[in-house]
């Protein structure tokens, strides 16, 4: 088991190198290096930056699972860096669909996400993860207490409206949005089986 030092020194920054190389690779991209974003960059940049944050979401989620299964421990302490590049590439896929699809045009803005489903789905995600973000330091999570834990519950629902929104934007290949929502399923179905498990025994072993 790694020691707090060697999570500190060599593996935070590990993880947070390798969650950025995604944001660099497309920084990159956009300067004119590597492969091209084809005949519509903003839509190619919105979509990447996107798929990412959806990614990362689901590891977030992943922690807790292999952390019990593989019994590391450790991987606890990545969970908040994880979920702060998730916040990150999802906050970065709203400004870049609000400044440079929109031009930050507020009336139009509203307007789709009022009336268009999979971007009302996706703005709702993305404004309930702020306070996750805001809330995710050792301080708040003093102040708030119990609460803290019910508000950080609301990364379920975050997790559910963006494979929601992925599933509504792709118009003909469903093949990776249901990847995303299968392992969104089995990271659910997980804690439910780990949440419902001990009463199911205590009530088979008195029956």
């Amino acid at each position: 088991m790694p020691t707090q030092r060697q999570i500190r020194t060599i593996g935070k920054p590990a993880v947070f190198l390798l969650a950025s190389l995604p944001l660099l690779w497309l920084a990159a991209r956009i300067a004119g290096y590597g492969e091209s974003l084809g005949p519509n960059p903003i839509e190619t940049v919105q979509d990447e930056l996107g798929g990412w944050g959806l990614r990362f979401l689901l590891i977030t989620l992943a922690v807790t699972p292999l952390r019990q299964l593989l019994r590391w421990p450790w991987l606890t302490q990545f969970r908040r860096m994880l979920g702060l590049f998730a916040f990150t590439y999802c906050g970065l896929h709203f400004l870049n669909y609000a400044l440079l699809d929109q031009s930050l045009e507020w009336s139009a803005i509203i307007e789709d996400v009022a009336e268009r489903p999979f971007i009302t789905v996706g703005f709702t995600a993305v404004l309930l993860m702020t306070p996750l973000a805001i809330t995710s330091t050792a301080g708040w999570r003093r102040r708030l207490g119990r609460r803290w834990q019910t508000l950080h519950y609301l990364v379920y629902p975050i997790a559910i409206l963006g494979c929601w929104h992925f599933w509504w934007q792709v118009k003909k290949d469903l093949r990776e949005p249901l990847i995303y929502a299968a392992i969104l399923a089995v990271l659910l179905g997980y804690r439910l089986w780990r949440r419902y498990r001990p009463t199911a025994a205590a009530a088979a072993a008195g029956s």
